[in-house]
């Protein structure tokens, strides 16, 4: 279990977190939902150690221990797609490559650069780059972006199984109803809409 606790977070004199707290389970996929705004890419970001709150604790999985895919591709053009899967996972692991571009429905393409990719190949790219990292927990920010929603659906699927616990922002409704668990925020400051299971 995840545990964060009373953060806090002000840019000026707008909080944008004011004690939040949430618990993120061991496994599944769990959906952050809410307007452009109201803290959720914040959130994201202090789980992966980029910004610090002014106050509050997250418990059970340090910055180092998670993988964070940003609402930007930030690919690099002059690496392959199988390239960009190695140079990011540990050494002695490059025997999960075809598992990862199976994952993104990338097989066949591990010697194309990112010019050559559609942008829904080049966001499943940066996930299945996310992915290689061997983390405590995921963080996504929009992963489906530019990706047609039968494809996002089935890598959903695939992220539900795998062994650590995968906290994605998605506005799309077809993938919320999908996901292990649905947390509807709003704000600033960033507050619970409701919770369900």
């Amino acid at each position: 279990m995840i545990l964060c606790k009373d953060l806090t977070v002000r840019f000026g004199d707008k909080r944008v977190l004011d004690r939040f707290s949430l618990q993120i389970p061991d496994r599944g996929v769990i959906a952050l939902s809410g307007p452009s705004g109201c803290g959720k890419t914040t959130l994201l970001r202090i789980l992966a150690g980029l910004q610090k709150p002014q106050g509050g604790t997250v418990e059970g999985a340090a910055p180092r221990e998670t993988a964070l895919l940003f609402q930007d591709d930030r690919l690099l053009p002059w690496r392959t797609v199988e390239q960009h899967l190695t140079d990011v996972l540990p050494k002695g692991c490059r025997d999960v490559v075809p598992g990862l571009l199976e994952l993104a429905e990338l097989t066949g393409e591990e010697k194309t650069r990112p010019a050559a990719l559609s942008g829904g190949m080049g966001r499943r790219l940066a996930l299945a780059r996310c992915l290689a990292l061997p983390a405590r927990l995921y963080l996504l920010d929009e992963p489906f972006a530019g990706v047609d929603l039968p494809r996002a659906l089935r890598i959903l699927e695939r992220l539900k199984a795998l062994p650590a616990p995968v906290l994605l922002v998605s506005h799309e409704p077809n993938l919320l109803a999908r996901a292990d668990t649905v947390i509807e925020l709003d704000g600033p400051p960033l507050q619970f809409r409701s919770h369900h299971v």
